[in-house]
């Protein structure tokens, strides 16, 4: 997942707390190796490397991907995971550059979920296309994880945190404390929540930016534009019934930029936005 997990538990027995382990290290690692772009030979790969050619993909893929359509329908076009050709122009690895004008314009044309086709069983894109499932993925196997959790073990409340991505699908009567980083001190906590059950995610460039000529451009892309969302706030914090709506809303509040605040308050849920004093 690129980032620190955890999991917590509410039980006393050792055996049972080392199952329940074991579980959520395998489906994390089994969804990782499943769609992250990063690796070669799996399913992601398989549709990035197509050449225009038509794919088979299973139920699990097809559900990603109508989720996927949903984020793409209800963001007007904002979140879209067929910027991939962007994120391929985009390093937030050390190497402080900013890409060419003339690559960001050639690869906003391979940029438009809306030209994908898919079924349940099969999808085709044009060939140089490319999905990546970074912006739901890690939500989608926190999601994953905790649903595993809850159906085995349906009395035992877990709390399962994949780099601030956040589900505790069973009633815990005492709450989870759970602290929101403060964005500009990382590691500390800005504001300390009590989660009974449900989830949240975290959207923020505070850990993946680079600086350019004095100026700061974070991972969060507009496929629109082809550059970094302006304006976006540092972070985005969103409590929901699970970590895949939350997700989606704290992530279309960034590619919101200045209306971020007002945007999420349009969705009626509770949040915590944090910007430069």
């Amino acid at each position: 997942m690129a980032s620190p997990c955890e999991m917590l538990m509410r039980l006393d027995d050792e055996r049972i707390a080392q199952q329940m382990l074991n579980i959520a290290v395998a489906e994390a690692g089994r969804i990782e190796r499943k769609y992250s772009r990063f690796l070669q030979g799996n399913i992601v790969w398989q549709l990035n490397n197509a050449q225009g050619q038509a794919v088979n993909i299973d139920a699990e893929t097809a559900h990603l991907l109508q989720f996927a359509q949903q984020c793409y329908q209800l963001s007007d076009g904002a979140f879209d995971i067929s910027a991939g050709p962007l994120m391929k122009l985009w390093r937030f690895d050390g190497s402080h550059q900013v890409p060419a004008a003339s690559a960001i314009k050639s690869a906003l044309k391979l940029v438009d979920f809306s030209a994908i086709d898919f079924t349940d069983s099969q999808l085709t894109m044009a060939a140089a296309m490319s999905l990546d499932f970074g912006g739901i993925g890690k939500e989608y196997a926190v999601d994953s994880t905790a649903q595993l959790l809850s159906k085995r073990w349906p009395k035992i409340s877990v709390l399962v945190n994949f780099g601030g991505d956040i589900a505790c699908p069973i009633l815990n009567p005492d709450g989870w404390q759970v602290g929101i980083e403060n964005p500009q001190q990382l590691d500390n906590a800005a504001a300390l929540l009590t989660i009974r059950q449900g989830a949240l995610a975290t959207s923020g460039t505070t850990r993946r930016y680079i600086e350019v000529d004095s100026k700061r451009y974070g991972h969060i892309i507009n496929p629109r534009t082809g550059y970094p969302v302006e304006q976006a706030p540092l972070s985005v914090t969103v409590l929901g019934p699970n970590s895949v709506t939350a997700g989606m809303l704290s992530t279309m509040a960034m590619l919101k930029g200045a209306a971020a605040e007002a945007f999420l308050s349009e969705q009626g849920v509770d949040f915590k936005v944090f910007r430069y004093d």
